[in-house]
């Protein structure tokens, strides 16, 4: 049972909750719905009621009583004006993923504001900055909304210019702004994005990204005469301070001995063992350890 609840839940089937108000968080009916609106305590998504106020609909009625017409194109400056108007104001709560103004001509839903920010804090925050403030002399009506899916709440007969009931559709009816108006608004979000994004791979690889300038210059340097050349002294031999092998330290061993024994013509060279002295060093007797004569340092062993 409880299952089959939930899966209803929102949905003309259900008898108790009233799905307009789920799917648009306003509904017709108002309190007079037969059906439960259940308010959200917290949400994403507030909803600013009745707050733009179309020019159109405000014009000064002509000679036949009808409202004049408005020029479309300064119509559509005077929402733009609103739309970025609003945006600021809420992007100092947070980040802002949608905002949306409903174009309908109804009572419950005329120029209410619908704004989704990235996170429940922003839009707690929104919600405490703008209770009891005036927008155009007007008090501003705020609440959290349950709605979560602009797609699900808007009329996509609208979208395609086939919707029937023209203002008075009860889904929404959303008025669209100017690409190069949304790329400056909303640009923002994407540019720290990047930034983030870029920082984010940088601390992952434990410094900047292949093809930085710091690669090229490591590169540049392998390249280098007097660089670290690696890969190509390898082969060569070990490198300068580097560990021979065993094989390499005993022939040098070997080769210390010997010359010890025989002497280098010329003396030592520099860096090996000393060999013995010349015949006629100490009246030419063999050297004697124990007398006035000695080798600096102790006795010299065979390796």
């Amino acid at each position: 049972m409880a299952e089959h609840l939930a899966s209803i839940f929102g949905t003309e089937k259900d008898r108790v909750n009233c799905p307009f108000y789920f799917k648009i968080g306003a509904c017709r009916h108002g309190d007079r719905c037969s059906r439960l609106h259940n308010k959200p305590t917290i949400s994403q998504t507030l909803l600013l009621q009745n707050m733009y106020q179309n020019p159109a609909l405000n014009a000064p009625p002509g000679p036949d009583g009808l409202p004049m017409p408005i020029d479309a194109r300064q119509s559509q400056e005077h929402f733009e004006d609103f739309y970025e108007d609003i945006f600021e104001e809420l992007a100092k709560f947070g980040e802002i993923e949608n905002l949306n103004v409903c174009d309908n001509l109804a009572d419950h839903m005329v120029g209410s504001v619908y704004v989704k920010f990235s996170d429940e804090e922003g839009a707690a925050a929104a919600l405490q900055g703008l209770q009891g403030r005036f927008y155009g002399g007007r008090p501003i009506q705020i609440e959290f909304s349950p709605v979560t899916d602009f797609r699900e709440a808007t009329c996509r007969q609208y979208e395609e210019n086939t919707c029937t009931r023209g203002g008075y559709c009860n889904f929404m009816h959303l008025r669209p702004i100017s690409r190069d108006l949304r790329k400056a608004l909303f640009g923002r979000y994407k540019r720290k994005e990047r930034v983030e994004d870029d920082r984010r791979d940088d601390r992952g690889r434990g410094g900047p990204r292949p093809g930085g300038r710091d690669d090229f210059r490591d590169r540049r340097r392998d390249r280098s005469p007097g660089g670290d050349r690696r890969g190509r002294d390898f082969e060569r031999g070990p490198r300068r301070g580097g560990r021979e092998s065993s094989a390499e330290r005993r022939a040098r061993i070997a080769s210390w001995n010997a010359e010890r024994d025989t002497g280098p013509p010329g003396g030592a060279p520099n860096g090996s063992l000393p060999g013995p002295p010349p015949a006629s060093y100490n009246g030419g007797a063999p050297p004697s350890y124990g007398g006035s004569a000695q080798f600096p340092g102790p006795p010299q062993q065979r390796y």
